[in-house]
């Protein structure tokens, strides 16, 4: 990747509908220049998903809580399961292997207080492999962003 790949990438991180003519025009490229670039940047995967940043509050969920969560760490495939159930649940933003006090970080959204209990029962208490979990509920968010600093 060279300098233009990164201008390229930068612009894209903050609207991947800026047209490629504006593309071409940031970056001090011809169009087909940044047409083969942008399929390059996607075929190699960096470029992994294009997306619509959505706000969460208008479609209704009121509640961000940042989980840690510490697991009986008995078997292999527990640790696995948890992980699976995890990544396929839609409440589940964000989710970490970590190292240090606990196993896992997550970000969980919901719609009010109630259904986040409602979350935890179903996916804390009914797994007898969590050990304990910790909850922040977010007050207010100050910085949410994917952008990678290139």
């Amino acid at each position: 990747m060279d300098q233009a790949d990164h201008k390229l990438l930068a612009v894209l991180q903050r609207n991947s509908k800026t047209t490629i003519q504006e593309l071409a025009a940031h970056i001090g490229a011809s169009a087909a220049s940044v047409q083969r670039r942008l399929k390059s940047l996607r075929d190699g995967g960096i470029v992994k998903r294009e997306v619509a940043v959505l706000d969460q509050k208008k479609l209704g969920f009121g509640v961000t809580a940042i989980v840690s969560v510490e697991l009986e760490r008995d078997r292999l495939d527990q640790i696995d399961a948890f992980k699976r159930k995890a990544k396929l649940d839609r409440q589940v933003l964000n989710f970490y292997c970590i190292a240090g006090d606990a196993d896992f970080f997550m970000v969980v959204v919901a719609r009010d207080i109630a259904d986040y209990e409602a979350f935890t029962h179903r996916f804390f208490f009914s797994d007898k492999n969590v050990r304990k979990f910790r909850t922040s509920i977010v007050i207010s968010t100050e910085k949410a962003t994917l952008e990678l600093p290139i």
